[in-house]
């Protein structure tokens, strides 16, 4: 509680008369208090950002697109480190350990952070206790696309060839548990389908089958088909997006499709190590949430078919919790035993 003892004795008698005026007085002294040196300083030498994924994939993209311009607001260099492997859990883990001083910092995505924690029993951190959440960064919508000799054009269609013939339908993914995996499971159990997951080992060899034909369908990131989908090698159904995206605007949402409960969306995340400094986190969410909204960077996202988003430390964790509790129903729904 503040002291009154800077207060002339004759106002004090007064003042404790008066709790709301002491109130005003402590506010207008607490206005007056100087900044805590970590935030008056910070930051004062360069800033690493954790990747946890190898160069020149989206996140990595995303990652130096983000630390440019970050790099001029805060006055100081962004070093970009890609640390890759264990499907994003090696870097992930580094910064889990890292000083809680603002100097290392991570943009990890939807595998790392939600997903491996539903499919892996021992964990090398803990999303929710390990990390704080600085702001969602962008959300990259999964689109749903099938081979050009599967005879539907629109997901009411696919669900009833689907119906018409159960177990008879394919997806394939990059693997039992990855994205694109779960994602076909959250589909199959909310239209009621019977439809089988053919797991490959990555998503390439996967794709590749399905413009064979040798499976029919697939839940993948947009910048994978959209090469396929331009050149009608795959046929886009719906993207599970909010709205259509611009760079397929005449692709519908899965919510326009009649599947408003359909939500399996990848996205990327800045955190800091638990600990860190109130002060610095605010300091990263308000100047990557101003670059994040600004024009430029939407402009930069969507040809990647991703949205920028900018939120606030407490919105993005909501939705860690959130998605935290969504993929470990999906791994259950799935069958998939954590190992």
């Amino acid at each position: 509680m503040l002291s009154t003892g800077c207060v002339p004795s004759r106002m004090k008698g007064d003042l404790m008369k008066h709790p709301l005026r002491l109130l005003c007085l402590m506010s207008l002294s607490l206005l007056n208090l100087p900044l805590p040196a970590a935030a008056q300083t910070y930051p004062n030498r360069p800033v690493r950002i954790v990747a946890p994924f190898p160069a020149g994939g989206g996140l990595d993209l995303v990652s130096r697109a983000l630390g440019q311009r970050l790099s001029t607001a805060l006055g100081q260099s962004i070093i970009i480190d890609n640390r890759s492997g264990a499907d994003g859990m090696i870097g992930t883990e580094q910064v889990a350990k890292a000083a809680p001083d603002g100097y290392t910092l991570l943009i990890s995505s939807t595998g790392p952070m939600v997903i491996n924690p539903a499919l892996n029993i021992k964990m090398p951190y803990d999303t929710l206790r390990n990390f704080a959440p600085i702001t969602l960064v962008v959300v990259q919508p999964l689109c749903l696309v099938v081979h050009p000799s599967l005879p539907v054009k629109s997901v009411k269609e696919l669900i009833a060839l689907a119906k018409a013939k159960p177990g008879q339908l394919n997806y394939g993914s990059g693997g039992i548990g990855n994205g694109a995996h779960l994602a076909g499971e959250i589909f199959r159990t909310i239209t009621s389908i019977d439809i089988v997951h053919v797991p490959y080992k990555g998503a390439a060899p996967a794709v590749v089958d399905l413009l064979a034909g040798q499976v029919q369908m697939m839940l993948n990131s947009i910048p994978v088909m959209l090469p396929f989908i331009k050149s009608a090698k795959l046929r886009a159904l719906a993207v599970g997006a909010d709205k259509r995206m611009a760079i397929l605007p005449e692709v519908p949402t899965m919510r326009e499709s009649g599947i408003a409960k359909f939500d399996a969306n990848s996205w990327y995340g800045f955190f800091a190590p638990a600990g860190t400094p109130k002060e610095i986190v605010s300091r990263l969410n308000y100047e990557s949430a101003k670059i994040l909204r600004s024009q430029e960077m939407r402009d930069f996202m969507s040809p990647q078919g991703a949205e920028a988003i900018g939120d606030s430390p407490e919105e993005f964790s909501a939705h860690i919790r959130s998605e935290l509790a969504k993929w470990a129903q999906a791994v259950k729904t799935a069958g998939v035993r954590p190992h």
